[in-house]
């Protein structure tokens, strides 16, 4: 869709003029062959159409089109226009191709963003400041670091139960006589973000649960968990076991591996 011819001073030259929306170009684009210039938007959407000159009806389709001749987009350039906050209150008038860059800083702009005076200092489009309520907002402000706060407080909490839980683990292995130096590797591959690719998230575990019997798995004793040696599951494949080997911690109970 082009410019609105009334928003111009002076007359437009006819072959400035868009022949889909009868508008002056905007972001022209021509046909190679017929040579006839359409906006961009304006000519993308005949062709859902058609795949046709709009004026001439030879054969044209998207892929055709060329960027207008230099001396066209001089033309449009020196064209003198209306600033689209016009009608509220902004009486520029300026080449069109000075426009947006006026647009970006124009007072008038019911869009331009701007921070709240009253007190809470919050940026929003100009024409929202009259429904804007501070109090309102910062109760939303407060609720949602609260909801943040919570989850932040679950996690800790799930963080916490998981190191008490690879304490544990971790004795226990030692107990049974494994090298410190292994052990540390062990539980540092404890963790799913460690697991190679075939565990790695939740939907390529349920895919491959069907070959968690192929595992050759010793339990940690006393807890719900399962250690699991690179030299005893080389049969595994790299995407479904780590050097030295990897411990799985179950919730609902480990006999499905072992």
């Amino acid at each position: 869709m082009g410019y609105d011819v009334t928003r111009f001073q002076g007359e437009v030259d006819e072959d400035l003029l868009c022949p889909i929306c009868s508008m002056v170009l905007e972001e022209p684009v021509q046909a190679p062959h017929c040579e006839h210039a359409f906006c961009n938007a304006c000519i993308s959407q005949w062709f859902n159409q058609q795949q046709i000159c709009p004026v001439d009806r030879s054969v044209v389709t998207l892929a055709h089109l060329r960027p207008v001749p230099r001396i066209m987009r001089n033309m449009l350039s020196k064209l003198q226009i209306a600033c689209d906050n016009a009608g509220f209150g902004c009486t520029a008038t300026l080449r069109l191709d000075q426009l947006q860059s006026h647009l970006k800083d124009c007072e008038h702009n019911p869009k331009r963003p701007i921070n709240c005076e009253e007190g809470c200092g919050l940026e929003m489009p100009k024409d929202e400041m009259c429904n804007h309520n501070c109090i309102k907002h910062l109760r939303g402000v407060v609720q949602q670091q609260h909801t943040k706060i919570s989850e932040l407080e679950k996690n800790a909490a799930e963080h916490k139960h998981q190191l008490g839980e690879q304490a544990v683990i971790k004795r226990s292995l030692i107990d049974s006589g494994c090298p410190l130096s292994i052990v540390n590797d062990l539980i540092e591959n404890a963790h799913e973000r460690n697991w190679p690719q075939g565990l790695a998230t939740l939907e390529t575990r349920q895919m491959n649960r069907r070959y968690y019997e192929n595992y050759v798995a010793k339990r940690i004793p006393g807890k719900q968990a399962v250690v699991l040696m690179a030299c005893e599951n080389q049969h595994m494949g790299e995407d479904m076991i780590l050097e030295p080997g990897l411990v799985m911690i179950f919730a609902h109970g480990v006999e499905e591996i072992l």
